[in-house]
């Protein structure tokens, strides 16, 4: 490793932040985002994303920027940027491109450039690569580095952090990913995993969030299947999972960055490859469907029991993507209560977790702060905080009399609601 290692983190989100915090302790360290009111946030000691403290902040050594020009001085850049899908659940990989771009302009001979955002496999060393070069007039492997290193973020997750969990790290030659496994290896406690090529690390990286997609899926399936049985699938997980080695996976909706969207990388690169998916691809469509499930157990719930859809007052408990976190992307919650008002129902949605601001700009959805109790027809519980198990905060505290509560996340005790998936 050089005498001096200057690393640039490019994007603070849920990943970035984390990771310049870490880095800061060892090494000379910017952190660049170019949302300037993030950055301004951040100079305030203020992460919405809640994965850093105030004290953390206050207290590391990073040096925040929203100006890439001040970039210039680092030799190690590290890109945590966002890869969605589009509309049509295609790779969207404009936010890297725009990021690898920016960083090629900085490029100088020996720079390391390592990402650490969801591609498919041979993103990093194809168009990336690409990129860089055409923006910098320099050569991959002769000029500059590139590696890889899979972002392994949980959300909201206060135990499996960035330093408990093991980091895959993999180089464009054997040089580059013995260097990078000396960065990674000082902040990372856990150790590191040093992948044969980029291309595995970036398959590795795709196929754990598959893996977990097609198991949530095979669990929504049981869900309908054994509600046509008036079996509880929950009641079947429980019994299952006495087998010590079957994995007690729940039934539900699936959003977020990562379980909702790396399949598809996966399914266009095995496309274009000339193999097409099909467990992988039945998966998704299945866990796309879901909200739609759930609207439809909801309606029928309401029939059973003489209320009409139409005027009824329905409160929805959670609107993030999981529970204990603020984040929205992805969230299928609201997919649920657009159908609804599709009905004409009125929807309320409270979330004392989710940013009023963000949920406004993102989805058009105004928080209702302050549900009044026994007011609803029925209650959606439809993400498991903790705090939806407070007297003062359960579904059942905002029902009317006659009011229904629908557990989604099996929160709650059977005998305590009317129906769950």
């Amino acid at each position: 490793m050089p005498a001096s290692t200057h690393i640039a983190v490019v994007g603070l989100g849920y990943v970035g932040l984390p990771l310049a915090l870490a880095l800061s302790e060892h090494f000379p360290t910017m952190g660049y985002d170019l949302n300037a009111s993030r950055i301004k946030a951040l100079k305030q000691h203020h992460d919405h994303t809640r994965e850093v403290c105030t004290q953390q902040l206050a207290t590391s050594d990073v040096q925040l920027t929203d100006n890439s020009h001040d970039l210039a001085d680092a030799n190690v850049f590290i890109i945590t940027v966002p890869t969605p899908v589009d509309s049509n659940h295609t790779p969207d990989l404009s936010p890297l491109l725009a990021a690898s771009e920016t960083i090629g302009g900085l490029l100088k001979k020996g720079d390391v450039v390592i990402y650490e955002s969801t591609v498919y496999p041979g993103a990093t060393e194809g168009i990336c690569a690409d990129t860089l070069q055409n923006a910098s007039g320099l050569r991959l492997n002769k000029d500059f580095f590139l590696g890889y290193s899979p972002e392994r973020i949980n959300p909201g997750d206060k135990v499996n952090t960035l330093q408990t969990i093991v980091k895959v790290v993999a180089g464009s030659t054997p040089e580059t990913a013995e260097r990078i496994n000396q960065i990674y290896q000082k902040i990372i406690p856990a150790g590191t995993h040093m992948a044969p090529t980029i291309q595995v690390a970036e398959a590795a990286k795709a196929i754990e969030n598959t893996q977990r997609d097609i198991n949530i899926a095979f669990m929504n399936e049981l869900s309908m299947m054994f509600h046509e049985m008036d079996i509880d699938v929950l009641d079947v997980i429980a019994a299952a999972s006495t087998k010590w080695n079957f994995l007690p996976f729940k039934p539900g909706l699936v959003g977020g960055h990562c379980i909702g969207v790396d399949p598809y990388y996966l399914i266009h690169q095995s496309q274009q490859s000339g193999y097409f998916p099909q467990l992988i691809t039945t998966a998704r469509r299945l866990n796309e469907n879901m909200s739609g499930y759930v609207s439809e157990r909801i309606l029928k719930l309401m029939a059973l029991h003489s209320k009409h859809i139409v005027k009824a007052r329905i409160l929805i408990m959670g609107v993030t993507f999981k529970e204990n976190c603020p984040d929205l992307r992805n969230t299928r919650v609201v997919e649920i209560k657009d159908q609804l008002e599709r009905y004409h129902a009125q929807v309320d949605v409270c979330d004392p977790w989710a940013d009023a601001a963000n949920l406004e700009q993102e989805y058009g959805i105004a928080l209702t702060q302050k549900p009044q109790a026994d007011r609803y027809d029925l209650v959606l519980l439809a993400v498991a905080h903790d705090c939806f198990k407070e007297k003062n905060f359960s579904p059942r505290h905002f029902c009317a009399e006659d009011g229904l509560v629908f557990d989604l996340k099996g929160l709650l005790p059977k005998s305590e609601v009317d129906a769950r998936l």
